[in-house]
Formats: structure tokens, sequence, C-alpha cells
């Protein structure tokens, strides 16, 4: 093995080498075209076995990683590799990012910002391919951002999608991957196991759904699953001990909302169900270590958490007064649950609570304040 010194040397001449890269990109561009079949099999650093120069390359703060994957194929390959994140994770380099979807200024569009601490430092992400959309999920798979489905309105006229976009945080750019079987909007979607599952939501001729499939990274393909027992819209998902909950939303069989929640085991290929004493119509929600934290239209001023470990929920109240009205979408950053305000008012600031905080000290206000209002959040650990 290479001395310390060595390593870092290599460490400090690559970082010099991607800097000049930016700086003369047009004709580094052109060098890269032509030696791009040659790269892929040199060395990541000539001199230095893979492993460590992955070690060396992991070392490089996340904001460059755009760069070093302009730097040679080889360096783009690593930091497209599943080997990545986990070395990443061994350097304690790992760095946690939060994207969250904000209105334009003129409020007839949209785009994705990124902010990297509590500090409240943003900026924006490149445009997102396709028509501007609602109705849409998120799922965060290895360092990627993915997009998926929802329904557009052009001239009047109402288009459901089945497309799927893949923004890599890695490489700071968007990329279109295969098309549900079933277009789709106001779904549950989440990751479970490495796998992506999209069940339910309004069909393309506004029917609900019962129809789920799931979406395999490795194959770049999506496959149809058994159907939930009944059709649900306006639902969400998440996963525990490997298997996909769903909760909340309607079903056009029953009246009112949805008290179930469908259980689905990739293992045995099915669907069992279980009653749902806690949150029905979720306005939002998200997954903060092992619990799973809710809030619902009817009552935006209680936090409701739901514990799998034995299906138990708690509800715990949100410090504020005034108008119930006011809805919150959550983000997380730090180990710590964001509730960002979604209406402009001078009482509403952006609440942070720390489940690991001494109990009656979790809750406290912050000066952190995003570039409008925020329609919804990917944390991104890469």
């Amino acid at each position: 093995m290479p001395d310390l010194a060595g390593v870092m040397k290599r460490v400090v001449e690559s970082e010099m080498c991607f800097s000049t890269a930016v700086q003369h990109n047009s004709k580094f561009s052109n060098r890269l075209n032509q030696q791009s079949l040659h790269d892929s099999f040199c060395s990541i650093l000539p001199g230095l076995p893979d492993d460590i120069a992955m070690f060396c390359l992991a070392l490089i703060p996340r904001k460059y990683t755009p760069i070093m994957g302009a730097v040679c194929k080889r360096w783009r390959m690593f930091i497209q590799s599943k080997d990545f994140i986990p070395v990443r994770k061994e350097t304690g380099m790992l760095e946690e990012w939060l994207y969250f979807l904000t209105s334009d200024i003129d409020g007839k569009g949209s785009h994705w910002e990124v902010m990297s601490s509590l500090e409240g430092k943003t900026w924006m992400l490149p445009p997102m391919p396709g028509s501007v959309k609602a109705g849409f999920s998120t799922v965060v798979f290895d360092g990627k951002l993915l997009v998926i489905g929802g329904f557009s309105v052009n001239d009047g006229i109402q288009s459901t999608s089945a497309d799927v976009y893949q923004y890599d945080a890695r490489l700071n750019r968007w990329t279109m991957l295969a098309k549900m079987n079933v277009a789709r909007y106001d779904f549950a979607c989440t990751e479970v196991n490495g796998m992506i599952y999209a069940v339910g939501g309004y069909g393309s001729d506004g029917e609900s759904l019962s129809i789920a499939e799931v979406y395999d990274p490795d194959m770049n393909e999506w496959t149809l699953i058994e159907n939930l027992r009944r059709p649900r819209y306006g639902c969400f998902a998440c996963s525990f001990g490997g298997k996909l909950y769903v909760m909340g939303g309607r079903s056009s069989f029953t009246i009112g909302n949805s008290r179930f929640v469908d259980v689905y085991s990739p293992e045995g290929h099915s669907w069992c169900e279980m009653k749902n004493p806690g949150c029905v119509m979720v306005t939002a929600h998200a997954v903060l270590g092992k619990q799973l934290f809710c809030m619902e239209w009817k009552n935006q001023r209680m936090l409701a958490i739901f514990d799998p470990a034995d299906n138990s929920w708690r509800k715990i109240p949100v410090p504020l007064t005034g108008s119930s009205t006011i809805g919150f979408q959550f983000g997380i950053l730090d180990d710590k649950l964001l509730l960002f305000s979604l209406e402009e008012d001078p009482g509403y600031g952006t609440l942070i609570y720390d489940p690991a905080a001494p109990a009656g000290s979790e809750w406290h206000t912050s000066s952190l304040k995003l570039s409008g209002p925020c329609l919804c959040t990917a944390t991104i650990k890469a």
C-alpha cells in the first residue's frame, strides 16, 4: 500500500486535473470523446490499485462530483456505480442535501432547488425535462431522485403521464427512464429493498386504480404485480421491515376515507391488510429514522407518529396558534423534521422537530426561509 503522503499527493493532483478541465471545458470535451474507449481500460488513478484510488476520489467534496464526471470515463463510471456511496460512507464523506420543488416567481411553473444545511443557502438545479406536472410522486434511490407520473394541463386538456425522470445528484443532470406500464397521478410510491413501487392513483380516464407495478433500476424495467384488493387514490406509501405500506387516501368502494393499510410482501408477492387507527387523509408525510410522521387535513395542529414495531400511533401537538387551515410540507435534514408553512404569514415560519431532543425541547423555530412555496421535498445522501 502506498504511503499516505503519496496518496494525498495524487488526490491533490486529481483535484487540479478536474479544476483545469472546467477552465478548458470545450477542448477537454473533444479530447474526452477521442479517448473515451481508451479511458475505459485505464486505471482510475495511475499507479494505485483501484480500491485505493476509489477511496481517494471519495474524499473529494460532493460539490465537485459533476466536475469529476467530466475528467474521464473511469471517474464517471465510478461516480455512477453502486460502489460510490458505500465508499463515501466508509470515508465519512457522505453529505446530506435537501431538494425541494418550489413555484416560479410568476406562479406559472416550478423549479427544483437544493439546500446543503440548515443555514438556508440554496441553489437551483437544471430544469427538469417534460411539461410541468402535478399529482406526481418522488422517490430517492442510490443518490438519485425519481419524479414519476403526474398530469399536465395544456389548452384546458388534461393529460396523464407514465413518464419517469431521474435526477442524478452526483452528475447534476436529468435523464429519462423507462415509462410505467400505466399512466397515473395521485398515487402511492416508494422504494423497498432496491425496487420502486407505484400503487393505485387515478388513470388516464380519471378512474381510480387498483393496479400496482414495480421498477427494477438494474433492468430499467417496470413489471405489473398483484393488484390491490380495492382501488385507492390520494394515498401514500412507505417501507418498513422490507415490506410496502400503502396508507390514507380514498377508495371508490368505501364511503369516506380508507381506514385500511395495504401491506405488500415482496417475498410472498402478495397483499394483506390491517386496520388503520391513525391517519387517513394525509396532507404531508415523512419517514425519519424508524418512524412515520404524518399530518391530516382535518387537524393541521397535530403531528401523528406511526411506530411499525408495534403498529401503534401517537399524536403530539404542533406549537402554533392561529388558523388551523394553514398546512405544512415536510422536509428531512440532519435527522430533524422540518415543517415549511404553505402560506406566507408573519406568524408562520419554519418549525423544526428533533425526535432525539430531551422531552419538552423537541420543537424550535428557524429563520430558514425557502425562495417560494414548498411543493415537495426529497433528501439525498451521497
